[in-house]
C-alpha cells in the first residue's frame, strides 16, 4: 500500500491543520503519515475516556475517530463548527450518526475492505472449529472424557459438498468464497437487498431470506448492521435452518438476537455456531453463551493483525488529508 499521497494533493493543505487522533493505538505509520502536513494529538487513555474526547476535540480542523466511541452531535458540538473532514479507522459505523454527519456537511470516510482478507481468514477457522468441535473437543480432554472406542464419538459436519450461505454478499462475503475453494463445496448461495453484479463470478444464486435459512449447511453472517438487518436472525429463523447447520457470524453481533440463538444451541435447532461478534460486547464473563459446548466465541479478532491495522490506518489518515485538500476521500461513507 502506498503511504504517501501524491505532493499536487498535500499542496493543497493550507497551512498546518489541528488533527486529533482518539485512540492511543492508532497504528504510528498513519501517525506519522498526518504529521508531515498537521499538528497532531494523540489521545493516551484506553479504554477512551469520553469526556477527554469531548475536550480535546475542541478547535480541531480534522477527527480522526479511532475505537468505537459514539461519533453524534455531542462529539461534533464539542469539536465546533470548524471541522473540515472526518475518518474512522473501521469497517463499520454503526457508532456514527451518519445523518447528523452530513446534515452538517462534514466529509466522512472509514476503511472498508482493506481488512476483508483478515476477517475472511478467520471466518474460515471459526468455520472449522464450529463444524468439527473444537471447543467441545478441549473440554473432553480437560474432564477426562476423551472417548477413543465409540465410532459414533464427537461426529462432526464436513465442509465438503456443503451448501454455503451468505446473509450480505460484499467484499468480505466475497474474500471467504475465494477461501473456500478448495473445500469442495456444494455451491453457494446468498441472500442481500438486490442481486451481486458479483454474484455470477462466484456461481452463487440469490435466493429469499427463507430459502437461505432453509438451504444452508454453513451460514455466514456477513451483513453491516442496519435497521433492516438488526434482530434479523430471530426464534423464527432458527426454526427454518437444517439441525446440522453450521452459523458463523463475523458481521454485526446486533444482527442475531442473543436468546434465539443461545436456544437455538441449547435445544440442538441447529448444529454449532462460530462468532467473533456478539451482543453485548464485551461479552459478560457469565453469560449463557460461555456455557455450551458447541459455540466456538472470539472476542472480535476479524481484524487483528499488525499489518491489517497498519493498512487501516495508512487508508483514515489519507481519507482525513484528502478531506483536508478538499479532494474526495479513497473510501467515503457517503
Amino acid at each position: 500500500m502506498d503511504k504517501k499521497l501524491p505532493e499536487s494533493i498535500l499542496a493543497k493543505i493550507q497551512g498546518k491543520p489541528k488533527v486529533i487522533v482518539t485512540h492511543p493505538d492508532v497504528p504510528q505509520v498513519a501517525i506519522d503519515i498526518l504529521r508531515e502536513k498537521c499538528e497532531v494529538t494523540v489521545l493516551q487513555h484506553c479504554p477512551q475516556i469520553r469526556s477527554e474526547i469531548l475536550e480535546k476535540c475542541k478547535g480541531m480542523d480534522a477527527l480522526f475517530w479511532g475505537g468505537h466511541e459514539p461519533l453524534n452531535a455531542e462529539a461534533l458540538d464539542a469539536a465546533g463548527p470548524q471541522v473540515k473532514c472526518i475518518s474512522t479507522m473501521t469497517a463499520g459505523y454503526d457508532y456514527v450518526d451518519v445523518k447528523e454527519v452530513k446534515r452538517r456537511k462534514i466529509p466522512l470516510g472509514h476503511t472498508p475492505e482493506v481488512l476483508s482478507v483478515a476477517v475472511a481468514e478467520l471466518a474460515i477457522g471459526l468455520m472449522i472449529s464450529a463444524a468439527r468441535r473444537f471447543h467441545e473437543g478441549r473440554k473432553c480432554i480437560e474432564s477426562s472424557s476423551w472417548d477413543n472406542q465409540s465410532l459414533k464419538w464427537m461426529l462432526g459436519q464436513e465442509i465438503r459438498g456443503a451448501k454455503v450461505g451468505f446473509f450480505g454478499f460484499g467484499s468480505l462475503a466475497q474474500k471467504i468464497a475465494d477461501r473456500l475453494e478448495g473445500f469442495e463445496i456444494g455451491g453457494i448461495i446468498y441472500n442481500s437487498r438486490r442481486p451481486s453484479p458479483k454474484g455470477d463470478a462466484y456461481k452463487a444464486k440469490h435466493v429469499t431470506f427463507d430459502e437461505l435459512l432453509e438451504q444452508s449447511d454453513i451460514l455466514f453472517i456477513a451483513s453491516p448492521l442496519t435497521e433492516a438487518t438488526k434482530g434479523k436472525f430471530d426464534d423464527s429463523a432458527f426454526d427454518k435452518m437444517k439441525s446440522t447447520a453450521v452459523l458463523v457470524n463475523i458481521g454485526r453481533g446486533q444482527v442475531v438476537q442473543a436468546k434465539a440463538l443461545y436456544n437455538a444451541l441449547k435445544t440442538n435447532k441447529i448444529f454449532s455456531a462460530g462468532l467473533d461478534v456478539m451482543d453485548p460486547e464485551p461479552l459478560p464473563s457469565d453469560d449463557p453463551l460461555l456455557s455450551l459446548p458447541n459455540c466456538i466465541l472470539v472476542p472480535h479478532l476479524g481484524s487483528a493483525t499488525a499489518r491489517t491495522r497498519g493498512e487501516m490506518g495508512v487508508i483514515a489518515a489519507h481519507n482525513v488529508l484528502l478531506g483536508l485538500a478538499g479532494e474526495p476521500m479513497i473510501a467515503p461513507i457517503y
